[in-house]
């Protein structure tokens, strides 16, 4: 996809993101970067005795994969200044180790700042299994580049 400024993006556009199988690996290296044991995610045994009956990747896990999905649509990429905020961020369903996930963006709003170089756009992703299913989904607002420059 091209590279968007604040002037290429109007509210209702829709961008989908490829998709992405989660591997054992991806939880392990999780895993060893934040510290989190819990046996949920690390323990097959433990996991068989739950609702799931398997283990359950990290929630936060799915949302790293969604930003590494973002940048690989190039989307933002060289026009994005600073990410402002999650909010509304909810886990619909679980992730399991081998699911295939994907997003879809839909631009919510997109607004000028008093500085007439950059924006605000407000964002709202649902990150999809293969069964088409959300499993997470919430708003992720981001100030980028406009490509024209607007004095105050």
């Amino acid at each position: 996809m091209d590279v968007k400024y604040l002037e290429d993006l109007h509210a209702g556009d829709t961008f989908e993101s490829p998709a992405r199988t989660v591997t054992e690996t991806d939880v392990v290296g999780f895993a060893g970067l934040s510290g989190d044991f819990n046996p949920i995610h690390t323990d097959v045994e433990f996991a068989r005795g739950t609702t799931y009956g398997q283990r359950v990747v990290y929630g936060l896990l799915g949302l790293a994969i969604l930003t590494g999905l973002l940048d690989r649509t190039g989307l933002f990429s060289g026009t994005a200044i600073a990410m402002l905020g999650i909010r509304d961020w909810r886990f619909r369903g679980p992730i399991f180790i081998g699911d295939t996930i994907h997003f879809r963006l839909t631009i919510e709003a997109v607004r000028r700042t008093s500085v007439g170089d950059r924006g605000v756009v407000e964002r709202h992703f649902a990150l999809f299994n293969q069964h088409g299913d959300v499993v997470q989904e919430g708003r992720i607002d981001i100030m980028i580049r406009a490509r024209d420059v607007v004095p105050a």
